[in-house]
């Protein structure tokens, strides 16, 4: 497929527009203009709408086929919600418009919806508050970690330390040192949870609490989890619940009936949004009561004559830590697909969640290596370190998922896993697409041992083969051609 540069014709040109009525004595500073026109490609109208159509057609997504990219969440999401995302009524709206008067109508139906999503996220996973601004699950981390060192400098208590499992994601010590933390692994058991005993050893007046996810990156539910939040209690630390893994156990755990202070939720990942490709994300915290002092400004409340306002007044805020009220658009979608579902919904949500990932687990265990056996949460954790008898490795297995019409899951995560394969299957693959995948699966391990020379040279199908990663990495190209 050409680039659109080497499409280009002189003089081609798919709309003549207006003549423009902007006054041209307005001076503009040198500095602010480019030495040079830009070289831009010159197509028709069809030109164009023939080279996007054909990009899009190689693309790949939730739409076209399965993803079963593992601690992500990539589900398929009802159309509904982007439906009413798309709403003009919000999706025309002007964050500055008035809250209440002079205009404020127009605003008060997306601000009833942060302030019931923020009730409705409450409920969900046992929090007495949540902030609606952080935009992704790390900048939710990250407010998170700026909530638990503003409690403790409040409490005149200057605290270095937070624990991290060695299985968390990489964004936890991220956060935690971006917010000035030291950071400490904590290892895992035999089990693959994070180990009790050795929690215990580390904790001490330096400690100012624990991130964990649970279930954690191999899908497994630590059985220790109240003990856990009792031991970081005593040791007057906070408890950090990464929300990334909620997809779980939505409407059947709530994080704070365990002992946890404080919870991020991905609602990109949980709540009917598609995700990936860096965004769009949604990342709110909540709190529990004695933490809600600390939570950003501002919040939406309910007043006494039924409208909605935002309140700024709150001295113990960590202030702002995204404009105005966070990703509406991701947060409206969630609330429609919560409400959509209600209750029962959500918790058949995490029971089939569970139960596609239990049935690949068992499907594949005969054939690539399980670290872990026992049963598994909404995600299953492999390991090629079979193949690696014939000088395969998991990055060969997911190539050759490509040529199968499938994503590839996630590989080399979880670290603690060799030649780890990470499949998240959600709740919405029906029993025929899992069998597929399945299937796929077993031919590729057959083939390791047949003909593991056709893995290899994996994808086959694709406009563009396999690349050599590293080069790619060391070399970058950022030339781009000359028009004409």
């Amino acid at each position: 497929m050409k680039l659109l540069f080497e499409k280009s014709v002189p003089g081609r040109r798919g709309v003549r527009p207006c003549r423009s009525d902007v006054p041209t004595s307005i001076h503009i500073n040198e500095r602010l203009l480019r030495p040079k026109p830009p070289q831009l490609p010159e197509l028709s109208e069809l030109d164009v709408v023939r080279h996007f159509t054909e990009l899009s057609r190689r693309n790949f997504g939730v739409d076209t086929n399965f993803y079963p990219l593992g601690s992500c969440t990539m589900k398929y999401n009802p159309k509904v919600s982007e439906i009413i995302g798309g709403y003009p009524g919000f999706a025309d709206l002007h964050p500055l418009l008035p809250q209440l008067r002079m205009g404020g109508i127009l605003t008060q139906g997306a601000l009833q919806v942060l302030y019931e999503t923020d009730l409705l996220l409450r409920e969900i996973t046992g929090m007495a508050a949540f902030t609606m601004q952080p935009l992704a699950g790390a900048h939710g981390e990250l407010t998170g970690v700026m909530i638990i060192s503003a409690y403790h400098r409040d409490r005149g208590s200057r605290r270095t330390t937070l624990l991290i499992p060695d299985s968390a994601h990489g964004t936890n010590p991220a956060s935690a040192s971006i917010a000035g933390y030291q950071v400490q692994a904590v290892p895992s058991d035999a089990t693959g949870v994070m180990d009790v005993q050795a929690l215990r050893r580390m904790l001490n007046d330096q400690v100012a609490g624990l991130m964990l996810t649970c279930p954690n990156t191999l899908g497994l539910f630590n059985p220790h989890i109240k003990e856990i939040c009792r031991l970081v209690h005593e040791a007057d630390g906070l408890v950090y619940y990464d929300g990334a893994n909620l997809n779980a156990i939505t409407g059947m755990v709530r994080p704070g009936d365990i002992g946890f202070d404080i919870v991020h939720i991905n609602l990109h990942k949980t709540f009917a949004t598609p995700h990936g490709g860096g965004g769009p994300g949604a990342g709110p915290v909540g709190v529990v009561e004695r933490l809600a002092d600390y939570l950003p400004v501002s919040l939406v409340v309910k007043r006494d004559d039924g409208t909605f306002a935002l309140e700024y007044d709150r001295p113990k805020s960590i202030g702002y830590v995204a404009p105005f009220y966070g990703n509406f658009g991701v947060i409206l979608r969630a609330y429609v697909y919560i409400r959509m579902l209600g209750r029962e919904g959500l918790e058949r949500v995490a029971a089939n969640a569970v139960l596609n990932a239990n049935y690949v687990k068992e499907k594949l265990k005969g054939h690539y290596d399980l670290p872990f056996a026992q049963a598994c949460k909404h995600e299953c954790v492999f390991s090629a370190r079979r193949q690696m008898e014939q000088h395969l490795h998991a990055i060969d297995i997911a190539k050759a998922l490509i040529d199968a019409g499938f994503h590839p899951p996630t590989v080399y995560f979880p670290t603690i896993v060799k030649e780890s394969l990470m499949i998240e299957p959600t709740e919405t693959e029906s029993r025929e697409t899992l069998d597929g995948f399945i299937e796929a699966m077993i031919e590729i391990a057959r083939r390791a041992q047949t003909d593991p020379d056709s893995l290899r040279s994996a994808p086959r199908t694709t406009p563009v083969g396999r690349l050599d990663e590293t080069a790619a990495a060391r070399q970058i190209n950022v030339a781009f051609p000359e028009v004409g």
